[in-house]
C-alpha cells in the first residue's frame, strides 16, 4: 500500500520548477530540499514540479529560496486558483517557453544547413567557403546554444554539472578549435578543401575546422529539446483535458431573484441550478426536479448513459443528454469528484517508482563521470600520439573523440524514461475512469497472483430490494418492515438502503439510541420498542420454525436474510431505559441483489491475467455461493466480519500470495489497506477509496482488469525506456571514446534517444479497454 496523507505535524507543498534541463537538475534540487530538517521532497523532471512534505511552520517561501539558491526558479502551486484567474502556461493554449524554443530551432536550422552541406560536399567548397561557414555558425553556437551556455554557467557557479555542461563544453570546444585553425592555423587559407567523414580521421589539426559539428550539434540538440518538450506537453494532455472538463458557467435559480447565469466559480453549496439537455452538469449535486439520462463517459469511462431522477446523485462535468434537470449543489471547487480525480492523477504523476529512483541515482553521478571519461579519452589518445611522435592529426583525433564523448553521453533519455510513461499512463487511465494513487502501484500490479472480491456492490449491483417479509403470528408484515426501516435509516449498508426504500411508507416513529455493529447489524429504539436488525448468525435467541424456514429459502435462492427482533410493548419487564422487555425474533426480511452483467466476463479476464479469484463477503453462505457460481468463482469465504476479512488477506499473504482486494464499502477499508494492491469501486464509500491504491470510477468490474493491464503496460514501457536509455549510453560512450563517432552524428543520436523514449511512452495513449 502507498502512504496517503502526511502526519499532523507535516504539510504538503507543491512547487512549479523552472530552469531544469535534464534529470540531473531535478536530482540536484531534490538533494538540496532534502537537506532541510524534516523535509522529504520528490522532484519530477517531466512534470517540472516538486512535491514536498515539510514540517508545519516551514513556509513555501523558504523552500522557493532553497531552489533559487541551487540556480533554478520556483513558485508555490495554489491548490484552488481563484475564480476568473488567468490560466497558467500549462493550462493555456500557448507555451512561451515552447514558442521560444521553436523560434531558436528554426533560425539555428536555417543557418546550420548550409554549414553542414558545405562541410559534407567538397565540390561546393568555393574559395572562401570556410569564412562563410564561420559567419553562419557563430550565431548558432552563441545565440542558438545560449540556453545551454547559460544553464552550464549557473550550475558552474554552484559547483554542479549537468547535461548542459556537456553540451556547452562540447560545442564551445569545437567552435574554439575552429577559430584557432582559421585565425592561427592554416584552415583560413583561400582554396582550402576537406572532406566529411562519419568517423573521426587523423589530419593536420591546424587545417581542420569543426564548424559543422558545433552548429549541427547545437541544432540537433535544440530539435531534441523542442520535440521532447512538446511530447512532454502531450504526455500531460490527458490531465489537462480532465481538468478542463467542467462547465464554465451555470444557470442558477434563487427565491425572488429568478434565474441567473453566473461563472462557475461563484456557485455555492446549496445553490439550485438548471441543466438543460446537451449541457454539462456544473458540479456535484442531487437532482431535485426532473428526469434524464446522464452521459458520464468523460469522467467514468462508462459508455452507457445512466438514468437519473429526483433524489439521485449526479457528478459535475457529466453530460445531460435528454431531459431538463434541477440540481442542488452538494460540493464545489476542490471538493468535487472531478477535482479530486484530477488531484489524484496529478499526485500519482508527481511520485516516483522504484525504478525511477535508480535512474536518478545514476544520473546524479553520470555527468561528472562523463567529463572524467572525456578527459581520460583526450589524455589516452594524446599519450598514444606522444609514444609515436606528435603530429597535428593525432591531436585532432584525440580532441574529436573527447568532444564526441561529451555530446553522446547526455542522460536526458534516462531522466525521461519513467516520468513520461507515468504521465501518459495515469492520464489515459483517468480518461477511462481508472485512478492510480502513486507510481508504486505499478510494481504491485505486476506481482499479484490472487484477487479477492467483496460481493455486494462489487460483483453484484448493490441495488438491493426487499423480496419477501416473513413474520410470526401476531405481527403485521408492514409493521415489522416499518420498524426495520426506521432502525436501518441510520446505516449506509446496501441492505439497509433496500429495507429503508421498501419500508419508508410504514415508518411511524424515528429511531433513538441508534447503534451499528460492523458485521453484525443495527439496533435502536422505535417508539416504545427496542428493535434490532441482525444477521442470522448473530441472533442468539432460538428462531421460530417459520422464520428459520424463511432464512433457508432466502439463502437457497441467492437472497440475503436479516432477522428483525423487537420487544413486546405489553411485556411486564422494563429495562432501565424505559423500554419493555428483551427483543425477540418477530420477522425475517429477504433482500435480493442482482449480479452485474459484466461480472462473469471480468472474472474470466482475471483468470486470463493469471489471477486466482476469491469471493470474500459478510453475507451468508448460500447467497455467496449462488453469486459465485453464476460468475465462475470457485473459492468462497462467507459470513465474515471486517476484521476477519483483514485476517483472510493476511493469511493469504503469509502463504506467499501477492493479493489484490476489490471492495466498495466501509467494511472493506481494512482489507483494502492490508492487501498488496487495494482497488476501490468509485460507486462505493469515501473510506474505501481512501484506503485503496486504485479507484475504479465506474462500477464495472471489467474496469479492474483494464486497470491491471494498463498499469502493467505502463510498467513495461518504463522498463523498455530504461533499457534503451541505459543501453544507449553504455554502448555509445565506448564507441565515442574509441574515436568511432563524429561529434555531429553523436549529437543527432543523443537527441533522437530522448525523442524515442518520449515517443515510446506516448504509445500508451492508444490503450483501449479489453471489452
Amino acid at each position: 500500500m502507498t502512504a496517503n496523507a502526511p502526519s499532523a505535524d507535516l504539510q504538503l507543498v507543491d512547487l512549479d520548477i523552472s530552469g531544469m534541463t535534464c534529470a540531473s537538475c531535478a536530482n540536484r534540487i531534490e538533494r538540496k530540499l532534502n537537506k532541510l530538517d524534516g523535509v522529504r521532497a520528490s522532484v519530477n523532471y517531466a512534470t517540472e514540479r516538486a512535491h514536498v512534505e515539510a514540517p508545519v511552520g516551514l513556509g513555501a517561501d523558504e523552500l522557493v529560496e532553497v531552489v533559487r539558491a541551487a540556480g533554478y526558479d520556483a513558485s508555490p502551486i495554489l491548490p484552488d486558483p481563484p475564480a476568473g484567474a488567468s490560466p497558467t502556461p500549462d493550462q493555456a493554449s500557448g507555451d512561451p517557453e515552447l514558442d521560444g524554443l521553436r523560434q531558436r530551432l528554426i533560425v539555428s536550422a536555417a543557418l546550420s544547413v548550409p554549414v553542414i552541406v558545405l562541410a559534407m560536399v567538397p565540390a561546393l567548397q568555393f574559395t572562401y567557403w570556410q569564412w562563410l561557414s564561420l559567419t553562419l555558425a557563430a550565431p548558432v553556437v552563441v545565440w542558438g546554444a545560449y540556453p545551454f551556455h547559460r544553464a552550464a554557467w549557473i550550475n558552474l557557479r554552484h559547483g554542479a554539472t549537468t547535461m548542459d555542461t556537456l553540451v556547452s563544453v562540447g560545442t564551445l570546444a569545437a567552435f574554439g578549435w575552429s577559430l584557432y585553425a582559421l585565425f592561427i592555423g592554416t584552415a583560413g587559407t583561400p582554396g582550402l578543401t576537406h572532406g566529411f567523414d562519419l568517423l573521426p580521421q587523423r589530419s593536420d589539426g591546424s587545417s581542420h575546422i569543426y564548424l559543422e559539428a558545433a552548429a549541427g550539434v547545437t541544432t540537433f540538440l535544440l530539435a531534441g529539446r523542442y520535440f521532447e518538450k512538446r511530447a512532454k506537453r502531450r504526455a500531460g494532455d490527458a490531465l489537462r483535458a480532465l481538468m478542463d472538463l467542467g462547465a464554465k458557467d451555470v444557470e442558477i435559480r434563487r427565491p425572488g431573484a429568478g434565474q441567473t447565469r453566473i461563472p462557475i466559480g461563484q456557485l455555492a453549496v446549496g445553490d439550485e441550478f438548471i441543466v438543460r439537455p446537451g449541457e454539462k452538469i456544473a458540479t456535484d449535486g442531487v437532482v431535485i426536479e426532473g428526469a434524464s439520462a446522464v452521459d458520464a463517459s468523460m469522467v467514468s469511462g462508462e459508455s452507457v448513459p445512466v438514468e437519473v431522477t429526483e433524489g439521485d446523485s449526479v457528478v459535475g462535468a457529466t453530460l445531460n443528454t435528454s431531459g431538463l434537470l434541477v440540481v442542488r449543489a452538494t460540493a464545489v471547487g476542490s471538493d468535487t469528484a472531478l477535482a479530486q480525480m484530477a488531484a489524484m492523477v496529478a499526485s500519482a504523476q508527481e511520485g516516483k517508482a522504484d525504478v525511477q529512483r535508480l535512474a536518478d541515482r545514476i544520473s546524479s553521478v553520470f555527468v561528472p563521470v562523463v567529463i572524467a571519461i572525456s578527459l581520460a579519452t583526450l589524455g589516452f589518445w594524446l599519450g598514444v600520439a606522444s609514444s609515436t611522435g606528435f603530429d597535428g592529426g593525432d591531436v585532432t583525433f584525440a580532441f574529436t573523440a573527447a568532444v564526441a564523448v561529451l555530446i553522446i553521453a547526455c542522460p536526458c533519455a534516462l531522466g525521461l524514461a519513467t516520468p513520461t510513461a507515468l504521465m501518459v499512463g495515469t492520464g489515459r487511465g483517468a480518461q477511462l475512469g481508472i485512478l492510480l494513487k502513486g507510481p508504486e502501484v505499478l510494481e504491485s500490479t505486476r506481482r499479484i497472483d490472487t484477487i479477492v472480491l467483496d460481493k455486494t456492490g462489487t460483483v453484484t449491483t448493490g441495488d438491493m430490494s426487499v423480496s419477501e417479509v416473513t413474520v410470526v403470528d401476531g405481527y403485521d408484515a408492514e409493521q415489522v418492515l416499518g420498524w426495520a426501516a426506521a432502525v436501518e435509516s441510520g446505516s449506509e449498508h446496501p441492505i439497509a438502503a433496500a429495507i429503508v426504500a421498501s419500508g419508508r411508507g410504514h415508518i411511524t416513529d424515528r429511531v433513538r439510541d441508534f447503534v451499528s455493529t460492523q458485521g453484525a447489524g443495527v439496533a435502536g429504539v422505535v417508539g416504545d420498542r427496542q428493535v434490532k436488525v441482525l444477521s442470522p448468525s448473530k441472533v442468539e435467541a432460538a428462531l421460530p420454525p417459520e422464520l428459520a424456514a424463511a432464512i433457508g429459502a432466502a439463502e437457497e435462492g441467492g437472497a440475503t436474510a436479516v432477522v428483525v427482533l423487537a420487544t413486546d410493548a405489553s411485556a411486564e419487564a422494563v429495562s432501565p431505559e424505559g423500554v419493555a422487555g428483551e427483543p425477540v425474533p418477530v420477522g425475517v426480511i429477504a433482500v435480493a441483489d442482482r449480479v452485474k452483467p459484466s461480472s462473469a466476463a471480468a472474472i474470466a479476464e482475471f483468470r486470463r491475467l493469471g489471477l486466482t479469484p476469491k469471493l470474500l463477503t459478510g453475507d451468508n453462505e448460500g447467497a455467496a455461493r449462488a453469486v459465485a457460481a453464476s460468475v465462475g468463482i470457485d473459492d468462497v469465504t462467507a459470513g465474515v466480519s471486517p476484521q476477519r476479512k483483514l485476517d483472510v488477506i493476511a493469511e493469504l499473504q503469509q502463504q506467499g500470495h501477492v493479493v489484490a482486494m476489490v471492495g466498495d464499502g466501509i467494511n472493506d477499508a481494512a482489507a483494502l489497506a492490508q492487501a498488496d494492491l487495494g482497488l476501490a469501486m468509485g460507486t462505493g464509500t469515501d473510506v474505501a477509496m481512501a484506503a485503496s491504491d486504485l479507484t475504479i470510477v465506474s462500477g464495472d468490474l471489467r474496469a479492474v482488469g483494464d486497470a491491471i493491464v494498463l498499469a502493467r503496460r505502463t510498467l513495461g514501457t518504463i522498463k523498455g525506456n530504461l533499457f534503451w536509455a541505459f543501453g544507449y549510453n553504455v554502448a555509445a560512450i565506448p564507441l565515442a571514446a574509441a574515436g568511432m563517432l563524429n561529434p555531429m552524428i553523436a549529437g543527432a543520436a543523443m537527441a533522437l534517444s530522448s525523442v524515442f523514449v518520449v515517443g515510446n511512452s506516448l504509445r500508451l495513449r492508444r490503450f483501449q479497454p479489453v471489452r
